[in-house]
């Protein structure tokens, strides 16, 4: 089967911005990368059609979309609701072009070897944020009785019984704490994974596979315990609100002192954030499912923050948020505790006349104006914050490639121009 979502790669897009408009208006925000694409692993643990309604069309999704008709599945869509049907599922072994594209392909182990008994898949790739090992993954289908062998490529792994275990992460991972569950939800007996990661992605991944007939408890502490089954059933669901869109859009109208609604922003998931920014001058309210945000004030008090597992401040929006610290008078201080090299973005924003350092670990920000310039993104979210540096600044500014922000936001140039913003994206010249 051809690999047509990575061929038809050819043009290099780019963002080019014009700065200097207020946001103000409505946005209604997609669906949420980070819970759906778990969700279109799980939907292999079953042998029928799965619905995903509400489901963003980014290119994460049309890539997994594509892993899995490189599988044997069915996919299509009818406006925004995917359809997965699983019924005849062929291979468990996924071309390292995949798995080159994102990262997201290492949950096909825990959904494949439930399903096949053997899969393979090549090491991850994604964006480039420092180092994002896989060892937690192999030591946890290893402790669920599976076989498997690392190579210079990527991991194969057989397992004719996954069977329940007690495992404890040596440290907390979203994707590994998912796999693992992917991965019990059909072996044999109980399994009990502790010091779990407590993201609301895995409340709407275990909320999706009760709905197909698995039986699972403590999501959102860390303790999780699944009593296996012996099969799933097919089943239908809404994608949740992606929490790190909204907060980009709240970033964004933070940026430029705007006005910004934002409707159906899981707000319940975003106290950190909201936090922060009440701190920094922002006001907002909650009416009627809408975030109603207020940046008019924003620009006089510095950010001291660290980044943190859920409920701490997400390391998706640390970019975004060093892109209005940029902006605002004072130093700002930021520490990134998740991922080792995730300052890339604000270093960038120095083309821009960003005043940024880096001490002890430490993003140390002196606002002052920003510049337009021609900047270059290196991964999906430093992407975004350089799109909310152009927004803010003086001039024009030429972003580009448009490809690590195409992978998580649907359409961010069309929501930001409805909300007044002066952003398109164009081939580069």
């Amino acid at each position: 089967m051809p690999l047509a979502f990575l061929k038809g790669e050819t043009a290099v897009g780019q963002y080019l911005i014009e700065g200097g408009h207020k946001l103000e208006g409505r946005v209604r925000i997609q669906g949420s990368k980070n819970a759906v694409l778990p969700m279109m692993a799980a939907a292999l643990l079953q042998r029928g059609t799965v619905i995903l309604r509400h489901c963003p069309r980014i290119d994460d999704v049309r890539c997994m979309e594509e892993i899995l008709r490189y599988t044997g599945a069915r996919t299509w869509w009818q406006e925004e609701n995917l359809f997965l049907d699983c019924s005849k599922i062929v291979t468990g072994e996924i071309p390292g072009a995949y798995a080159d594209k994102m990262r997201s392909s290492v949950f096909l182990l825990g959904s494949l070897l439930p399903r096949l008994g053997s899969a393979a898949v090549s090491y991850p790739g994604g964006c480039t944020i420092g180092l994002r090992p896989v060892d937690l993954h192999v030591k946890l289908l290893r402790n669920l009785g599976a076989e498997l062998t690392e190579h210079s490529g990527g991991i194969s792994a057989r397992a004719e019984t996954l069977r329940g275990c007690r495992h404890r992460f040596p440290r907390v991972s979203v994707g590994a704490t998912e796999n693992g569950i992917l991965a019990a939800v059909l072996a044999r007996g109980e399994t009990v994974l502790e010091n779990c990661a407590r993201e609301p992605e895995i409340f709407h991944l275990c909320r999706f596979l009760r709905k197909m007939g698995a039986s699972i408890r403590g999501e959102g502490s860390s303790v999780i315990c699944i009593q296996g089954q012996r099969e799933l059933q097919p089943a239908q669901t809404e994608v949740p609100p992606d929490r790190i869109v909204a907060g980009t859009y709240l970033l964004a109208g933070a940026a430029v002192r705007g006005e910004v609604e934002l409707c159906g922003a899981p707000v319940e998931e975003m106290g950190a954030l909201l936090s922060v920014y009440r701190k920094m001058g922002g006001q907002y309210e909650v009416k009627s499912g809408t975030l109603f945000t207020d940046s008019r004030r924003v620009g006089k008090i510095p950010v001291q923050i660290a980044t943190g597992c859920y409920p701490g401040f997400p390391t998706d929006l640390q970019s975004p948020l060093a892109a209005v610290c940029a902006t605002i008078r004072g130093r700002s201080r930021i520490r990134e505790t998740i991922f080792e090299d995730r300052y890339q973005a604000a270093l960038e924003m120095r083309k821009m006349g960003a005043k940024v350092e880096i001490s002890r670990g430490n993003l140390l920000i002196q606002g002052g104006r920003l510049y337009g310039a021609e900047v270059l993104a290196g991964d999906l979210r430093g992407g975004a914050a350089l799109i909310l540096a152009g927004l803010a600044a003086e001039g024009r500014t030429k972003i580009r490639p448009s490809r690590y922000v195409e992978r998580g936001y649907e359409h961010i140039e069309e929501d930001l121009t409805a909300l007044g913003g002066k952003i398109r994206k164009a081939v580069q010249e």
